[in-house]
């Protein structure tokens, strides 16, 4: 069972974003810490800003790569969810789920006139909390 250090100042600069963003970032926020806890290999979870966006990375153990969502300034969505570029996650999930958008190797992009893909969303958290268990760990959910 995971355990989540949350940080003020987070919340804080997602109060600073228009409503309907501000609501769909504090969705995946959400995601993020519920599909953490119910995962025994995350550990410590901690909130923090990384390039001044939100950012979730495991401290105890160091099992995953760091998540980063924000505002999506890009053509391709409205907000987004970042990994790595350098890890192999994005292809992974491109392989995946076809049917959302991604940035390069790093980001996967979300409309806020569509739905939040929930499910696909949580198998992506679990990889990335995951990514240094090892294959075998990062499949499990």
């Amino acid at each position: 069972m995971s355990h989540m250090v949350e940080n003020p100042e987070v919340l804080r600069m997602i109060e600073t974003y228009p409503d309907e963003l501000r609501s769909a970032l504090l969705e995946l926020r959400s995601i993020i810490f519920e599909t953490a806890e119910q995962n025994d290999n995350v550990g410590v979870l901690e909130e923090t800003l990384k390039w001044g966006q939100p950012s979730y990375l495991t401290v105890r153990p160091k099992s995953g790569t760091t998540i980063r969502i924000d505002q999506d300034k890009s053509d391709s969505g409205d907000y987004a969810f970042y990994v790595n570029c350098q890890s192999s996650l994005v292809s992974e999930w491109r392989a995946m789920y076809p049917h959302l958008i991604f940035g390069g190797d790093r980001s996967v992009h979300f409309r806020l006139d569509g739905p939040i893909p929930k499910e696909e969303i949580s198998q992506m958290i679990t990889m990335a909390l995951t990514y240094h268990v090892g294959k075998r760990g990062r499949a499990k959910r």
